[in-house]
Order: structure tokens, then sequence, then C-alpha cells
């Protein structure tokens, strides 16, 4: 399971002409999901997401969560983040999960996150899973990390 996650000013997700998902300051979230990733794998990459301290406080530090800044998340689907191009100019998709497995792993990532939000109230976004989707972002600083799969070692 791989996430890029951009700290954005505002974004949206747009699907046949229709906004189908949009946020102000927070968090943009591409997800891949891997051939052999896991509902824990799902759950513990959302806890990561919701606690990420990459907001800046009153310093300018990077010390604060979406939480703590009351942001919102839209959270895009996309299997392209499992792409390898270390051969040639095509990429290969093989360590992509298919669709049957990737698509309730993108529910239960979303539904943690969710979870891990509630109290707060604060929205989490989708696109449509399998859909053309156009994404549209003001990335902010820019701020972009790349979040993996919790290691194998890790208790």
């Amino acid at each position: 399971m791989r996430a890029v996650i951009q700290r954005v000013t505002r974004a949206s997700v747009t699907v046949e002409g229709h906004r189908v998902g949009a946020i102000g300051p927070g968090l943009l979230v591409l997800l891949g999901i891997a051939a052999g990733d896991t509902e824990k794998e799902a759950r513990w990459l959302a806890h990561k997401t919701a606690n990420l301290r990459i907001f800046s406080d009153a310093e300018g530090k990077m010390n604060l969560s979406v939480q703590d800044i009351q942001g919102g998340v839209l959270v895009i689907s996309q299997f392209t983040l499992h792409g390898d191009i270390r051969r040639g100019f095509r990429p290969s998709f093989t360590q992509a999960a298919p669709p049957e497995i990737a698509k309730p792993l993108v529910a239960q990532y979303c539904e943690a996150l969710r979870e891990a939000l509630r109290e707060l109230q604060l929205p989490v976004e989708t696109g449509i899973f399998g859909a053309h989707m156009e994404v549209e972002l003001v990335n902010d600083g820019p701020v972009t990390l790349i979040l993996e799969k919790e290691p194998a070692s890790t208790p």
C-alpha cells in the first residue's frame, strides 16, 4: 500500500463533468493498493494519515496534523502508484492489486480515516473507484510525502 500525501489549500475531483468530492485546507491522498495488501495495513496507513504532523504551527514548524487544523481529506484511488517503469517505456502494473481486491481496501482505508476524524466531524471525500477522474489541487508549501505500508518487521 502506497500513499502520496499532499498538503493542500484546496482540492477537488471531477468525474464526467460532475464534482464528486472537494475539500478546503487539508490533505490530498493518492492511494495505491498492491497485491498482498491487507485491511491491517489500510488501518495503519489511515492512522498515520490522520496524525501526520505536516501543517505549520504558530512558529512555522511542521507540528500540526489535519485534525489540529480542522482540515479535510480527499482520497483518490490510484493504481498507477504501483507502476513499474524500471525497464522499457511502458509501465507494468503487475504489482498493483486487481480491482476486486483494491476497491474494498480503499473503502476500508477511507472508513478507518473517517473513524479517526469522526469526533471532530472532519470531512473525508473520495473520488469514484475505477473512474476517469480529473483532480485539481493547490499544493501548500509545496509539501508532498510518500507513505508506504507498515514494514513487516514492526510489531
